[in-house]
């Protein structure tokens, strides 16, 4: 893998957030909207519910991750979509550029934008709310990794739908966390949800890490186990997603849906 080319895909976004402001706005501009509405919701919360373990530092933790997540996947889509939307594969893939170093383009595009994201959030939980992580510890930095790596499997995965199926595809990939959100317990333990959807939320890397964020800030003790299973199905999630990928370019770079590719869906 040449670096250089993979720092060229970086450059290019750089050069367009530069060009667009637009652009860069989204990047820390929602993520301070979910910060402050749900601070403030969980400071009422506690203001009338007089609970036996405090509510803003849990859901601000979960909100302040799973935002995360959300960037980092839409990260790796968003920069995909520009090909798609330019219509430029023809000329990435015209060039010596390989399939593995354009997704770790896209992946080192995910870690500049989710990195602005993260550090706005972490700046207005501290600013506004005072709210520490030091019950978390060191445990923060596997965790926002974990959520990391699955958010860029997720990210792959969607770039390969949209490759297959054209950009009319799009829509099935924006509200992917909103629908995984139920089943990873974000704001409650998984033990509340039915049996199918716990079963479900198991085989999810997030589940772990939601579970192993509430018992920390309740004062428990985070077994060691659950990060290992969360590592492993972080990792077959990623491998998953790089030969999904992987298989759907090769498709369509042999039926050339790469030279055909326009604004309708791809039978």
């Amino acid at each position: 893998m040449n670096a250089r080319r993979v720092l060229a895909l970086l450059r290019r976004q750089f050069d367009l957030m530069r060009s667009s402001p637009a652009r860069v706005l989204p990047l820390f501009a929602w993520v301070a909207v979910d910060m402050v509405l749900w601070g403030f919701i969980a400071r009422y919360v506690e203001s009338i519910a007089r609970a036996t373990h405090p509510v803003l530092p849990g859901l601000l933790g979960a909100v302040l991750l799973w935002d995360f997540f959300a960037r980092v996947m839409q990260g790796v889509t968003t920069t995909f979509f520009e090909d798609v939307w330019s219509r430029n594969f023809l000329n990435l893939f015209g060039s010596p550029l390989s399939l593995t170093e354009y997704a770790a383009g896209l992946v080192a595009a995910s870690i500049a934008t989710s990195s602005i994201g993260l550090l706005v959030m972490l700046v207005l939980a501290t600013a506004l709310f005072g709210l520490s992580f030091a019950a978390v510890g060191v445990l923060m930095v596997p965790f926002l990794l974990l959520l990391f790596g699955f958010g860029v499997a997720l990210g792959l995965a969607g770039c390969a739908l949209v490759l297959r199926y054209g950009p009319a595809a799009e829509w099935l990939i924006w509200p992917i966390p909103a629908l995984l959100s139920p089943f990873v317990g974000v704001f409650y333990p998984l033990s509340t949800l039915p049996a199918w959807m716990q079963a479900v939320g198991w085989c999810l890397p997030p589940s772990h890490v939601f579970e192993g964020l509430r018992t920390l800030l309740a004062g428990g003790t985070f077994a060691a186990g659950e990060l290992a299973v969360a590592l492993v199905l972080t990792g077959l999630h990623l491998l998953l997603a790089g030969w999904l990928l992987r298989r759907v370019f090769n498709y369509a770079r042999r039926t050339g849906l790469l030279a055909r590719y326009s604004a309708e869906s791809v039978s």
